[in-house]
């Protein structure tokens, strides 16, 4: 039983390292699209999926939205309401709609814009987010319109952020005189999104896999220096279970060897155990057949 624990354990590190890279995608479109698409794929197999739909040039107006710092988790408790209305089929003018949970790769949405513009001849407008303000002309169809949000804060307002980029997606959807749309809704989960904030950073996560207990004890020596000099202690901020690091691998591979070792050592005391002699096999034989051998 406690085999079994322990296995399942280390399955969950590794299921969650797997999935830690992983962001989610959304498509919906008021044409009829073919597309499908598993929970779990390659941002090179989701292209393959996806490019031909868009080849096809079905609709007027193509926006394909880029949000960088997310994972499929944020958009659960209706942090998305607009975007979780069309995915469900709330809007009726909506024909089509995809959802892929976890997206291995980073799948480019200036790609996808290039494509369309160069198969279906249309023009392209830029919609900076960041600003709140955007015009958008009729002149031109079929047009592309680049959506790019800012990524994500790492704290607690990150359901917040992600509820106003909504909003202003539901604006720009709102000003569009054609029924005939398809929103392409791209994202990059948040280790992409967020580079290294020095050089100090980036060289303790390129030897993190070689010297993590060696390398953990030098930042701690040198925040500890930091702080005396400073005068004040501040303590790192996030979670508990994210700030100090519990079960390094040294302490998982001493585990597992004394699982081996304490293993073997219960085969070999029930083996000895479950022997069975006789307390007769001790005793001095005294039938006519000992008389027998002690007179040859």
């Amino acid at each position: 039983m406690l085999s079994i624990r322990i296995w399942v354990f280390a399955l969950s590190i590794c299921l969650v390292n797997s999935f830690k890279d992983s962001s989610p995608f959304f498509l919906f479109s008021t044409s009829e699209l073919l597309a499908s698409s598993p929970d779990l794929t390659s941002a090179t197999s989701l292209s393959k999926v996806i490019i031909p739909e868009l080849e096809a040039c079905t609709s007027d107006t193509y926006i394909v939205v880029s949000q960088p710092g997310v994972n499929a988790v944020d958009y659960q408790d209706r942090a998305a309401p607009y975007l979780r209305m069309k995915m469900l089929g709330d809007d009726k003018s909506i024909r089509s709609s995809l959802a892929v949970k976890e997206v291995m790769g980073e799948l480019s949405g200036s790609h996808l814009s290039k494509v369309i513009q160069e198969k279906c001849g249309a023009g392209h407008l830029m919609v900076d987010a960041s600003t709140g303000s955007f015009a958008i002309s009729e002149d031109t169809k079929p047009r592309v319109i680049d959506l790019d949000f800012p990524a994500l804060p790492s704290g607690n307002g990150r359901t917040q952020k992600l509820i106003e980029n909504d909003a202003f997606l539901a604006s720009v959807l709102d000003l569009l005189s054609s029924n005939k749309f398809t929103v392409v809704y791209t994202t990059t989960p948040p280790n992409a999104a967020q580079p290294p904030a020095s050089a100090e950073s980036e060289t303790y996560e390129m030897d993190a896999q070689f010297q993590a207990p060696v390398h953990m004890d030098l930042k701690r020596a040198f925040s500890n220096g930091k702080r005396a000099s400073d005068g004040n202690i501040t303590l790192p901020d996030g979670p508990l279970f994210e700030r100090y690091q519990y079960l390094s691998p040294g302490l998982f591979m001493g585990l597992l060897v004394s699982f081996i070792l304490i293993s073997i050592l219960y085969v070999g005391i029930n083996g000895v155990a479950s022997l069975q002699v006789s307390y007769a096999a001790f005793d001095k034989e005294m039938g006519p057949a000992a008389q027998k051998k002690q007179s040859q």
